[in-house]
């Protein structure tokens, strides 16, 4: 149960009933990571921006590699929440249950990664880990050798950031996996 007081969709009033009418037609439903934000409702608002912008803009990231370096800081973080929802986004692009679940398992260790998702989750583990260690600086050169350019660095390093800061809210603010999880647009 959540540790502080959320507003649910039928009690809510204002620019809240509007976010979440928004949540509803563009994402399919609001999940609890967006209802723990209801006391400040431009908080949802500004995370869901962050949140678009982050997974689902243009980017030279496909949204499989955006959702698979999910998977790996939630599972880094034990944050079963994420894991599950991000899981379920990935699991639409690879379209294999088991292979998700070793994912969030053995991360990078993965066998049947190709060398591209492998950096890219070995990196995600780094940020999530160890930010300013050496390797973390040493990592870059390593996904330039698999083709990712500095914009792709970019937007790997915003994916696994975005999921640190999201798996703290959840985890610090008590956020359950919803009843009847998925259900939401992933494309």
């Amino acid at each position: 149960m959540a540790r502080i007081r959320i507003i649910e969709p039928a009690a809510a009033q204002g620019e809240l009933a509007d976010i979440y009418e928004e949540l509803a037609s563009s994402r399919g439903k609001p999940a609890e990571v967006h209802k723990i934000g209801s006391l400040n409702p431009a908080s949802i608002r500004d995370h869901m921006n962050l949140y678009m912008t982050v997974m689902f803009s243009h980017s030279p990231l496909s949204r499989a590699e955006r959702e698979m370096m999910a998977v790996v800081v939630s599972a880094a973080n034990e944050c079963a929440y994420c894991v599950a929802h991000h899981g379920d986004a990935l699991n639409h692009y690879w379209r294999n249950h088991d292979r998700v679940s070793r994912l969030a398992a053995e991360g990078a260790g993965l066998h049947d990664l190709s060398d591209r998702e492998r950096s890219l989750c070995s990196y995600a583990a780094l940020v999530t880990r160890e930010p300013r260690s050496l390797e973390a600086v040493t990592m870059h050169a390593r996904l330039r050798a698999r083709g990712l350019d500095d914009r792709a660095i970019l937007d790997a390093t915003l994916v696994a950031s975005y999921f640190n800061f999201v798996n703290r809210i959840v985890l610090a603010l008590g956020v359950e996996l919803e009843n009847e999880a998925g259900g939401y647009r992933y494309d």
